[in-house]
């Protein structure tokens, strides 16, 4: 069983911002903050998101290849947060809309940290 994920940032109060925003439409549920790091957890999963600083003080980076892809359960779902994160300064990676033969409506964004983000429903 995954606890959780974890994407680096170089501004925890900026990114915090943005993933409070973009989660929203999907209930998570902010459970913790500190000065290096916010966990947010979804409803009916124990699985977590967090959003951290770099323990080593380096900058934060993203990994080539890297995306995290969140099932967000309806089709209004994907367009809102696409449209959400890109209003809030993330870049589009792929519009909304059907792909593999229709059974997967998603859509992509980079988070402003650089994060691949997908956001799908089946």
């Amino acid at each position: 069983m995954i606890s959780h994920i974890t994407l680096g940032t170089n501004n925890l109060p900026r990114a915090g911002l943005f993933y409070c925003k973009i989660l929203a439409p999907i209930a998570a549920e902010e459970v913790y903050h500190s000065d290096t790091v916010i966990f947010w957890q979804f409803k009916g999963s124990s699985t977590k998101l967090a959003v951290t600083a770099p323990y080593d003080e380096k900058p934060a980076s993203i990994g080539n290849g890297t995306m995290l892809a969140l099932k967000v359960g309806s089709i209004d779902k994907v367009d809102k947060i696409f449209s959400l994160a890109l209003g809030l300064g993330g870049t589009s990676e792929g519009d909304p809309g059907y792909r593999n033969s229709e059974s997967f409506y998603g859509a992509y964004f980079r988070d402003l940290d650089g994060n691949k983000i997908a956001v799908f429903t089946r």
